[in-house]
């Protein structure tokens, strides 16, 4: 009688298995609502190697960002102002979609990306606000890189 009992509840819980597949799962993509921000703050850091660009509101938000190693470039093309102009048009176009007109850029770092990436943002149809250098500056701290022998 009991090995029965066991029989009838295996049955049982296949039963419930299959139940359980046959359902259709309640779970729905939600829009993304997209939230007309009129000011914001482009930060592009450009560095010996990369160029990345950063698109935020005013509270520090980031909408959008784009890097030219995102973009596709590769090794020591990832360092020159063609490949800041694409990664600042692509993360510009993304903040448009939000409504975005005004800009106040912050730029920080050596590289060879910066004006580039200043122009695509103003080409795109942005009105730049200002624009503020924060490359750090040592007062003389830790001991620079050595001269390269090409």
């Amino acid at each position: 009688m009991a090995k029965v009992d066991k029989v009838e509840n295996k049955d049982a819980v296949v039963e419930k298995k299959a139940d359980k597949k046959s359902k259709k799962s309640s779970y729905s993509k939600k829009k993304k609502i997209k939230k007309n921000i009129l000011n914001g703050i482009a930060y592009v850091q450009s560095t010996f190697n990369n160029t990345i660009i950063s698109i935020a509101d005013t509270n520090g938000n980031v909408i959008s960002w784009a890097s030219a190693g995102q973009k596709g470039f590769k090794g020591s093309r990832k360092s020159t102002p063609y490949a800041a102009q694409i990664a600042a048009d692509s993360a510009a176009s993304k903040a448009l979609e939000y409504g975005m007109k005004t800009l106040s850029v912050e730029v920080k770092g050596p590289g060879s990306g910066r004006e580039t990436a200043l122009r695509a943002l103003q080409a795109r149809g942005f009105k730049i606000l200002s624009i503020k250098d924060t490359t750090p500056m040592p007062h003389n701290g830790v001991r620079p890189p050595k001269k390269r022998r090409v």
